[in-house]
């Protein structure tokens, strides 16, 4: 049984593999650089991330990316003493493959497989050592798990697609994992959108290329209807666990207030345990468990490089980015884009508490910035410093709107905080899932809140797509400097 989500707070799609102790997870990025996060673990519980597999802009394109675009779903693979990671950049160059010998990278050049469509591509290799690449359709095909030989280091296609399942008719088939285990192959895939119906279906065949055929019990697991904490659970993968016992891991959201329920930190990894009866995986319903361990992380910036875990918005120029202008200091350049457009300075991590705080230590100098609460361009909250004021701004779909201010009394760095609280206890419709309070730390600690903000129009459910918030800092005008970033996510 979990007892929390494994990988918390928008880091979805989880695709796992296993090489000797050691598990390795990639999930979905979407139009954040860097790309993919690979994450390290010995018991399939406990995650360190070690990498982004798209680190550098050779492998990673994304400024013409719309928000929730970008990197859809990769398939995580180690096959012939290689890692293989292949995915989907939507909005430029369509599938391709990176490799590495080590999963920590460095990573390789994409191979793009010119010709393929469709999204959440697979990888699976047969008794002859062919490559199957399986993947799901959109458009005149939508409604088919297709499949297709390649050449996965050159990026070759070798045959024809053909139709390979198309599970129980429910919306959106998507997804696939295909896997051989005691001799049968099991295709594993999701269906029924990926909002409240997410589920989990599965078929079975002699050989990879089919013919499949549904188990009975379909969908094997989904939430949809329950009144479990935890919703839109889909998107699996499957791996031994280390006492050799089946485990899948899937994504799900956790929606907090009234109805409809808001979701603000994306869809995040779960894990569950799986039995096999007459022949077919049967995965538990995911449970809550208890109560997230806190955690409480300060970045003095003393590297030499922001750590995997930083975010920024679509690219990162190196002009914009420094940790060497000031020591033990990260200094943001602004460049021609405000946190309303697509390309702003912008560093950030993602929420992955239900409630948290975040401190961060700002000398503004003659320039604009600060700490902002993002999902995207349409849909943000910020505190802003200069050297004369600090502001706190509400970006909400078209309506931007300046809620506070007041005068800087000290000369030289302030304490700027965000504070995530839980939503008034109520039953009234649209109750909010938090509260996202901005303010100013005081020399003593004292936390003095200039505004307190509405959390749900920072939810998927108000604002759409795929993500969810990220926190960070940012550049609005000039050059700004920060003395460290802590973040504390207490006890969901």
């Amino acid at each position: 049984m979990v007892v929390n989500p494994v990988i918390p707070g928008f880091h979805p799609d989880p695709s796992v593999c296993q090489v000797g102790d050691d598990y390795y997870l990639a999930c979905s990025s979407f139009e954040y650089y860097p790309g993919v996060p690979i994450f390290h673990s010995r018991d399939l519980t406990a995650w360190t991330q070690i990498a982004n597999a798209l680190d550098r802009p050779s492998q990673l394109r994304l400024v013409t990316a719309p928000s929730s675009g970008g990197i859809y779903a990769p398939t995580l693979r180690h096959h012939d003493g290689l890692f293989l990671l292949m995915t989907t950049n939507v909005s430029d160059r369509g599938h391709f493959i990176v490799t590495a010998r080590d999963p920590a990278g460095p990573w390789s050049d994409p191979i793009v497989v010119d010709g393929l469509p469709g999204v959440d591509p697979d990888l699976a290799w047969d008794e002859t050592g062919t490559c199957w690449c399986t993947y799901a359709t959109f458009g005149a095909e939508a409604g088919t798990i297709m499949q297709v030989p390649i050449d996965p280091l050159r990026g070759k296609i070798l045959d024809a697609p053909r139709p390979l399942w198309s599970g129980t008719g429910l919306a959106a088939p998507e997804a696939p994992h295909l896997y051989r285990i005691d001799g049968n192959w099991f295709l594993l895939i999701a269906e029924g959108g990926t909002a409240r119906g997410h589920a989990v279906s599965v078929a079975r065949a002699p050989a990879a290329t089919g013919p499949f055929q549904g188990c009975p019990a379909n969908p094997v697991l989904s939430h949809r209807s329950t009144s479990s904490p935890i919703q839109n659970t889909g998107h699996a993968d499957l791996v031994r666990g280390p006492d050799g016992s089946w485990q899948m891991l899937l994504l799900g959201v956790r929606p907090r207030g009234v109805t409809p329920g808001y979701h603000v930190l994306g869809r995040e990894t779960f894990l569950t345990p799986v039995r096999w009866v007459d022949g077919w995986p049967q995965p538990a319903p995911v449970s809550p468990g208890g109560p997230a361990a806190g955690v409480r992380e300060r970045d003095h910036f003393d590297g030499t490089t922001l750590g995997p875990q930083w975010l920024s918005i679509r690219h990162r120029p190196p002009h914009a980015y420094s940790l060497d202008a000031r020591p033990s200091w990260l200094t943001l350049h602004a460049g021609a884009g405000s946190l309303d457009d697509p390309l702003p300075t912008f560093a950030g991590r993602r929420q992955q508490h239900t409630t948290c705080r975040v401190r961060v230590r700002m000398d503004p100098g003659s320039g604009c910035g600060g700490l902002a609460v993002r999902l995207d361009e349409h849909h943000h909250y910020r505190i802003e410093a200069t050297a004369d004021n600090v502001r706190c701004l509400a970006r909400i779909g078209p309506l931007a709107q300046p809620v506070a201010t007041c005068p800087v009394d000290a000369d030289g760095p302030i304490v700027l905080g965000i504070d995530i609280v839980p939503g008034p206890a109520s039953d009234a419709v649209g109750t909010p899932p938090d509260v996202v309070r901005l303010g100013v730390e005081e020399e003593d600690g004292r936390f003095t809140p200039l505004a307190e903000l509405d959390g749900r129009y920072l939810s998927t459910e108000v604002a759409g797509g795929y993500t969810g918030r990220v926190i960070g800092v940012y550049a609005a005008e000039g050059a700004v400097a920060f003395d460290w970033y802590e973040y504390t996510g207490t006890s969901d």
